[in-house]
């Protein structure tokens, strides 16, 4: 194949499988509402089942369901037959995956489920199938065009099961009131959560801080910013509360002869930006980048208790 050939084939694949989700708007309407409310219900744990293409889906929409505040867990539909379905419990609920709906590993879960009164959820293109007819709740899809040139190999059709999958698992997010705290507690390793982590955690505090008295003579104030090297100090009244902040920026903008003689107050910026404690470092890089400042001071009640430098964050998130 020519590089023309190659990337005209990416192009018609993306096509098909984005004209395939498009289809999906009509599927989202009372079923989908009462596969999620059962869900929501459900005491136990989501089993979600699968063979082939449809297995490596189901495990992604476990893998999502549970680490949004839905505990689940996947079980392939042939080892369930080999024993595995000791795992699925009464108060549990399985969702299983088939494009045909007319998977044969499936039978002994769907009989299973009828068994012992477990409530089975369906996802699939064919409404005449035996998975569909014997689901508790059932989501139907459009059989879409499988972005293969031969129609044969599962792309369009895994494609709209992840997304439906996604569906379920952030409307269950939102049910549950499930918060960036929740999401950190589940994930305290890797990238999410460091971006999760509280500037509380990361910030310098005590005789770390860089302040200094509204009323202060500059010669002294440049003394403490040097020792401190954080490019800024925050400046104070006699109440404790930050007033004001002095940069590196705002020296060199006054540099003179005088300076060292002027107050705090002749060159602070009044109404410096601050944030709480409890802010996200992810956010609060966010309005580092935004507002194109390097530091931030945490205050509570308008007080400083800490600050935070752009590279605390940047180590943090590298």
């Amino acid at each position: 194949m020519s590089k023309k050939q190659i990337l005209n084939r990416a192009k018609k694949t993306l096509a098909t499988e984005l004209t395939a989700l498009k289809s999906l708007s009509k599927t989202i309407n009372d079923n989908f509402f009462k596969v999620v409310s059962l869900i929501h219900k459900t005491k136990g744990r989501v089993i979600v089942t699968g063979v082939g293409k449809s297995a490596h889906i189901g495990n992604k929409i476990a893998a999502t369901l549970t680490s949004t505040g839905t505990p689940s867990f996947f079980i392939h539909a042939t080892e369930a037959s080999h024993g595995d379905l000791g795992s699925i419990k009464k108060n549990d609920c399985i969702i299983a995956i088939s494009n045909s709906g007319e998977t044969s590993e499936l039978n002994n879960i769907i009989n299973f489920s009828k068994r012992f009164n477990i409530p089975l959820v369906s996802i699939s293109s064919n409404s005449k199938s035996s998975l569909y007819k014997n689901s508790t709740a059932k989501i139907l899809y459009k059989k879409p065009l499988e972005a293969c040139p031969l129609n044969l190999a599962p792309t369009s059709s895994t494609t709209i099961c992840l997304v439906i999958g996604d569906c379920i698992a952030m409307s269950l997010l939102e049910l549950k009131g499930f918060k960036s705290n929740h999401f950190k507690n589940l994930h305290p390793g890797g990238n999410i959560g460091k971006d999760l982590k509280k500037i509380s955690e990361i910030m310098h505090t005590g005789k770390s801080l860089p302040l200094c008295l509204d009323s202060e003579k500059m010669s002294k104030t440049l003394i403490t910013m040097t020792k401190k090297s954080f490019g800024c100090i925050g400046v104070i009244n006699k109440k404790n509360l930050l007033i004001g902040i002095i940069t590196d920026g705002d020296l060199r903008r006054n540099m003179n002869q005088n300076l060292i003689n002027k107050t705090t107050s002749d060159l602070m910026t009044k109404n410096p930006t601050k944030v709480s404690q409890d802010l996200l470092v992810s956010e609060a890089l966010n309005i580092m980048n935004t507002k194109k400042i390097t530091s931030l001071f945490v205050c509570k009640n308008n007080k400083p208790i800490g600050i935070v430098h752009i590279h605390d964050l940047l180590r943090l998130t590298s």
